[in-house]
Order: structure tokens, then sequence, then C-alpha cells
């Protein structure tokens, strides 16, 4: 259950709903998801993050895809199932397919067994390995 009712169009401040249209017009959609619409609450918080969010997800040195996929496991580790859903479905709107998506999965539950035999252990890193 959210802490905050969403906000419809109609219930939002002009500046959330000048968000809502940018969302709409990048990914040509008239969608705009849940957390978007509790986040209009706060249009100022609400700008800042969309505007990072278009600028961080961006084609790059890493593309769209491998971003969503990072993002889904990072997600994964911080426990957000809201964004391991949607960020799963932008992965797969973006070409994952389900041999990649079964290999992120893999990834992230070896990772999350190495880190926590590697923390328990208290393991400390190889001088080699100092960046």
């Amino acid at each position: 259950m959210g802490t905050v009712p969403l906000l419809s169009d109609d219930e939002a401040a002009p500046e959330a709903r000048a968000v809502f249209d940018e969302i709409r017009a990048t990914r040509g959609t008239d969608y705009v998801n849940n957390f978007w619409r509790a986040l209009a609450h706060d249009p100022a918080l609400m700008r800042a993050t969309w505007d990072r969010l278009k600028i961080v997800m961006e084609p790059g040195e890493l593309d769209p895809l491998v971003k969503e996929m990072i993002y889904v496991a990072v997600s994964t580790a911080n426990g957000c199932s809201y964004c391991v859903h949607s960020h799963t479905s932008a992965a797969k709107a973006k070409g994952m397919t389900p041999e990649q998506h079964g290999e992120l999965l893999a990834v992230i539950g070896m990772a999350m067994q190495t880190n926590g035999l590697v923390t328990g252990l208290g393991v400390e890193v190889d001088e080699a390995f100092q960046a």
C-alpha cells in the first residue's frame, strides 16, 4: 500500500503535468506509471528526478539495454520490487531475450551469494585488485 495517493493529471500541479507530458512524448505512450504519479506530490523533486533519469539512461558508452539490466540488478539488490518489474519490462522492450534475462538473474544470484560469503568471511581485498 502506498504512502501517498497516485495523482491523476487533473489532480497534479501544472509543473507535474508538464513532466507527465514529457514522459509521454519521450516514451511515445499515453501511459504515465505509478512512480511518477506518486512523485507528482513534489513537483520539484519530480522534475529533478526526471531530468537526471533522462541523462543517465540515454545512450552513451553503455547501451540502453545494458543500463536497464544494471537497473534490474541494483533494484534486486536493494529489494525494490517495483523497480525490478518496471525495468525488466523496459529491458524486454529494448530487446532483452529470455536467455539474457536468465543469465542476468544467474549473475545477480551468484553476486549476491559471493558478496555474502566475502562479507561474512571478512576477506580483505587483494593488493592486485586495489583501484
